[in-house]
């Protein structure tokens, strides 16, 4: 019962942080322009942390029953039955909020899509996969918790998109690899982190033309 407090309150810690993040994701959204594409998948993260702050109350609230003291808060039955009711129903508002942000990011990748040739790939696309993994385990834990099979079918169709996407992402960054978009001098989304930058071939050229020049001054001289 401990790891359980423990956890439910390290859990809200950490969904009350993201509440705050969420005030500033939502005015930059409404004050400024669209990340650029290349960054646009990013915005799914903000799918995570309501999914998964699901998953763990649920799973968390369906273990008091099973670990709870008779005498937990007078009657130990009774705390665990009420516990379990209100988290079902507040992470049932939380996940209508994961679905909320879902609908926003793929609403703002409309106006890539519909440009010719979309966007090039970039370490971002995973952002199509692992923030939405949340979301489907929070549909499983809804269906499961409220009994609802219609929710669980729902699961178990985003769980098959969420496969296929997972296999286009991985095959467009091997795709990326091959064509050195990705992992190469002066490319990527970092290619300019920390100041880095390749030298030119036309560098290299005038410094080992300098080299051959000045050695060969040198030995005409001897």
């Amino acid at each position: 019962m401990d790891i359980i407090i423990g956890g439910f309150t390290l859990q809200g810690v950490g969904f009350l942080v993201a509440l705050m993040i969420y005030a500033s994701f939502i005015y930059r959204l409404m004050t400024q322009k669209l990340p650029q594409a290349s960054s646009r998948p990013g915005m799914f993260v903000s799918v995570g942390p309501s999914g998964f702050t699901v998953a763990g109350v649920i799973g968390m609230a369906d273990s008091v029953s099973r670990n709870v003291d008779e005498g937990f808060m007078g009657d130990g039955k009774l705390a665990s039955m009420i516990l379990r009711v209100m988290a079902n129903w507040t992470c049932l508002w939380i996940w209508g909020l994961a679905f909320w942000f879902f609908f926003v990011s793929v609403g703002a990748h409309w106006s890539c899509a519909r440009q010719h040739g979309g966007f090039g790939f970039s370490m971002t696309w995973f952002s199509f996969v692992f923030p939405n993994s949340a979301l489907v385990t929070a549909t499983f834990a809804i269906g499961k918790a409220f009994r609802s099979k219609a929710i669980e079918i729902i699961g178990c169709i985003m769980t098959c998109f969420l496969i296929i996407a997972w296999v286009l992402v991985v095959g467009m960054m091997m795709r990326a690899i091959q064509k050195k978009e990705i992992l190469w001098p002066q490319q990527g989304e970092d290619k300019d982190e920390d100041g880095f930058k390749a030298p030119e071939k036309t560098e290299r050229r005038s410094t080992l033309s300098t080299w051959v020049s000045g050695h060969s001054s040198k030995s005409n001289k001897s």
